[in-house]
């Protein structure tokens, strides 16, 4: 069957379900904040917004072939990550029960569209797809094609509805994955089986009390994790916007719990001392934040030391010293797996 003979659908319309923006239904687009936001956001995260990290396309289908047509808002550019990771979808197809990793998106890296055949001769059951958007760069617009005649019907509704925010930085966004499947929340979404909102922004989450308050806005939400410490400037300036930032949010979301992520060690810090006591002074501030507000009747608080998630293969596990590869990104996710259940079991 040659591709012209695909029926195409957008996955704004039903059965399909998309996830990872929180503003889609009221919207309509493809982004991760406000179009407009309430409150004056820096130019820089107002940009990164249109990143598509963490975005989802959700269907059940029986089409033994699936394709997909992209109109992004600019090519690949960054020199440490893939153009797959930055530009591309990849490809999770539910077998035995389970969702397993099918395929990647080919096409050019210095295309702003388009079209790629992500399997063919593949299965004719109805079993559950779920496409991941581009880490790092914005989407237009996106078509799935299948074959004409196949079953499209809704994927099945999460575990639980409650969602897990994630506010963060780079790491957070998706650097340096070498495919979206491969972001540390992405691997979450799918081992919780729930939905993640990655509001990471790329050298720009820097703790803005306006952020807080947009963050807060979102609902249906059972846990927030703070991970922007990365972003955060100095010690000085985050021992200001952290408490602040968990003022804010907890004056409109008291009972939400909230997870306080320090930073992964990176790679200068085995050889820079000065780096290293900066870190240091950081967590210490966390740490003694929290104990003081949980102490302050704030229960639905918690820290978690970031420098335990990559202790099994530490300095090995990074592209230029900050961004994680897939090992690493996968490592992060192991270490907060079970933070997470412990914290969403409560």
């Amino acid at each position: 069957m040659s591709v012209s003979e695909l029926v195409w659908f957008s996955p704004l319309q039903p059965p399909f379900a998309i996830a990872g923006f929180a503003w889609l239904r009221t919207e309509g687009n493809y982004r991760r904040l406000p179009t407009n936001p309430p409150y004056e956001i820096p130019a820089a995260v107002d940009n990164l917004a249109n990143h598509t990290a963490g975005g989802q396309i959700r269907f059940v289908t029986d089409s033994p072939r699936l394709s997909i047509r992209v109109k992004l808002s600019g090519p690949a550019n960054m020199y440490h990550m893939p153009a797959t990771g930055q530009n591309g979808f990849d490809c999770y197809e539910e077998l035995e029960g389970n969702l397993r990793y099918r395929a990647t998106a080919t096409f050019s890296a210095a295309a702003t569209e388009y079209e790629a055949l992500l399997f063919e001769n593949g299965a004719t059951e109805p079993r559950q797809i779920v496409l991941h958007f581009p880490l790092y760069q914005g989407v237009v617009e996106v078509s799935v094609g299948l074959e004409a005649g196949a079953v499209v019907e809704a994927p099945p509704a999460y575990a639980d509805s409650g969602r897990v925010v994630v506010y963060g930085t780079s790491i957070t966004q998706g650097a340096c994955a070498s495919r979206p499947g491969m972001c540390y929340t992405n691997l979450l979404s799918r081992r919780f089986n729930r939905e993640f909102i990655n509001l990471g922004f790329s050298g720009s989450g820097k703790g803005e009390p306006e952020l807080s308050r947009i963050i807060a806005t979102i609902p249906d939400v059972d846990c927030l994790v703070l991970d922007y410490e990365a972003n955060s400037v100095s010690p000085e300036l985050y021992a200001q916007t952290l408490p602040e930032f968990i003022r804010i949010y907890r004056e409109a979301r008291p009972k939400t719990p909230v997870l306080v992520l320090s930073r992964i060690m990176f790679a200068r810090q085995l050889f820079d001392a000065e780096a290293r006591r900066q870190q240091e002074t950081r967590k210490k501030m966390q740490i003694e934040l929290v104990r003081s507000l949980r102490a302050a009747g704030d229960r639905h608080l918690h820290f978690h030391d970031g420098e335990k998630l990559l202790l099994h293969h530490g300095q090995e596990c990074f592209v230029d010293g900050i961004h994680p590869t897939d090992l690493g990104l996968m490592q992060m996710a192991d270490g907060l797996e079970p933070v997470l259940k412990g914290i969403l079991r409560k």
